[in-house]
C-alpha cells in the first residue's frame, strides 16, 4: 500500500491530503502535526475521499520524533507542510512594525519558514531514510540553505507551478479548443504575487520566464495575462493544484512527468523538470544552460529581500530589506546564520506583537 506522510496539519497539508486522496495514487495517507486539527483533517478527507488517512501526533520541531516516525511508518513519500508561522500571518495588519516586515520581503521571515523543514531533513538523515522528500516551506530559498548543508529536500513545491498553471489558464482564455503546449517555466517565489495579480513588470528583466513547445519559444507576458487574484489565502487553491502532479510523479510506479517546480536539489528558484520513476532531473529548453538558470533566480531572489547565501548556509538581505525595518528593529535585517534561528524567530514575535 503507497503511504505519504504529510507534515504539517494547517490548509496546506488538508488540501494536500485531499489531492492525493482524490487522484488515488496514495492509499493511505499519514497527516502529521501537534494541533488537533490532524484529527480533523483525517476525518474529513477520509469521509470525502476513498482512501486510508490516519492522523499521527507529530512535533517536527523534534528531530528525534521525525526520526522514529520516519523509521517506523517506512512512507514513500514524504510532504514538508509546516511552518513555525503562516506565510499569511500577518495578512490585514496594517500596523507600522507588519507592513515594514512585509515590505523587507518574506526573506526577513526565514526564521519562521526554515526550522521545522530543517529538523525534518536531519531527521531524514539520521533514520536513513531514501525516499523522495518535497518541500512546500519557502522552497525557492530554503532548498538552497539546506542544500550547502548537505541536507537538500527532493523538490521543492509550489511558485513555478503555480506559474505554470496561470500560463496555462492564460492560453487557454484565448485559444479555448487549442491543446496546450508544453509549458516550461523559470522563476523564483518572488515573482509569484505579481504573477498571480496579472501585473506584469514594466522591466522584461524582472518577469518570469515562459518557454512554449519543445523548441522553447519564447512567451514571458503569458504568465501575467490570466485574471488577477488578489493576495491571500485563496492563493493555497492553486498552490495545491499546482504541486499534486508532482507528488504523484514520485509515487512508485507513476509515469513520467514534465513540469516547472521549485527548488529541484535544494536549487534557488524553480525550474522546468522530467520526473521519471521518482527521479528528478531539469528539464531547460534549448540555449538555457543551467548555470544561466541558476544565475537568474539568485538574482531574482532580491525581491525576496535576499542577497545571497554564503557557503556556511547563512542568509545576507538585501540592502531595501534593511532599510524597510530601520525604523522599528535593525537587528532584524542582521544576517541569518542556522544557529542563531530561535533568537530570530523570538525577535520577530517580540516586534510583530
Amino acid at each position: 500500500m503507497t503511504t505519504v506522510l504529510i507534515i504539517g496539519a494547517g490548509d496546506m497539508g488538508e488540501r494536500v491530503a485531499d489531492g492525493l486522496a482524490a487522484g488515488g495514487r496514495g492509499r493511505r495517507l499519514l497527516v502529521a502535526g501537534r494541533s488537533s486539527a490532524r484529527h480533523d483533517i483525517a476525518a474529513t478527507v477520509a469521509s470525502a475521499r476513498d482512501c486510508l488517512v490516519e492522523a499521527v501526533r507529530l512535533d517536527a520541531s523534534r528531530q528525534d520524533e521525525v526520526a522514529e516516525l520516519l523509521t517506523a511508518t517506512r512512507p514513500d513519500l514524504v510532504v514538508h507542510c509546516a511552518s513555525l508561522r503562516s506565510p499569511w500571518a500577518m495578512s490585514g495588519r496594517p500596523d507600522p512594525a507588519a507592513r515594514a516586515v512585509a515590505a523587507a520581503g518574506l526573506g526577513l521571515r526565514l526564521p519562521y519558514q526554515l526550522p521545522l523543514v530543517l529538523s525534518v531533513m536531519r531527521a531524514v538523515r539520521e533514520a536513513g531514510y531514501t525516499g523522495p522528500v518535497a518541500n512546500l516551506s519557502f522552497p525557492d530559498v530554503t532548498g538552497p540553505i539546506l542544500a550547502r548543508l548537505g541536507l537538500a529536500p527532493t523538490v521543492g513545491l509550489g511558485n513555478a507551478a503555480m506559474m505554470q498553471l496561470r500560463v496555462r489558464a492564460a492560453l487557454r482564455a484565448a485559444h479555448p479548443d487549442r491543446p496546450a503546449p508544453l509549458i516550461r517555466v523559470l522563476g523564483h517565489h518572488a515573482h509569484v504575487f505579481d504573477v498571480m495579480q496579472a501585473r506584469q513588470p514594466a522591466d522584461p528583466e524582472q518577469r518570469c520566464r515562459v518557454y512554449l513547445g519543445e523548441e522553447g519559444r519564447r512567451g514571458d507576458s503569458l504568465a501575467y495575462q490570466a485574471p488577477p487574484l488578489a493576495p491571500g489565502p485563496r492563493y493555497n487553491v492553486v498552490t495545491a493544484a499546482a504541486v499534486i502532479p508532482v507528488l504523484e510523479a514520485l509515487l512508485p510506479g507513476a509515469g513520467p512527468l514534465r513540469h516547472s517546480t521549485a527548488a529541484p536539489a535544494g536549487l534557488p528558484g524553480g525550474y522546468p523538470v522530467r520526473i521519471v520513476d521518482g527521479s528528478v532531473a531539469l528539464d531547460l529548453p534549448p540555449g538555457l544552460t543551467e548555470a544561466d538558470a541558476i544565475a537568474f533566480n539568485e538574482r531574482m531572489a532580491g525581491g525576496d529581500g535576499v542577497d545571497h547565501i554564503d557557503d556556511a548556509g547563512t542568509v545576507h538581505l538585501t540592502a531595501a530589506g534593511h532599510r524597510a525595518v530601520a525604523g522599528i528593529a535593525p537587528d532584524l535585517a542582521h544576517p541569518i546564520a542556522i544557529d542563531e534561528l530561535a533568537e530570530r524567530a523570538a525577535l520577530l514575535d517580540s516586534v510583530l506583537a
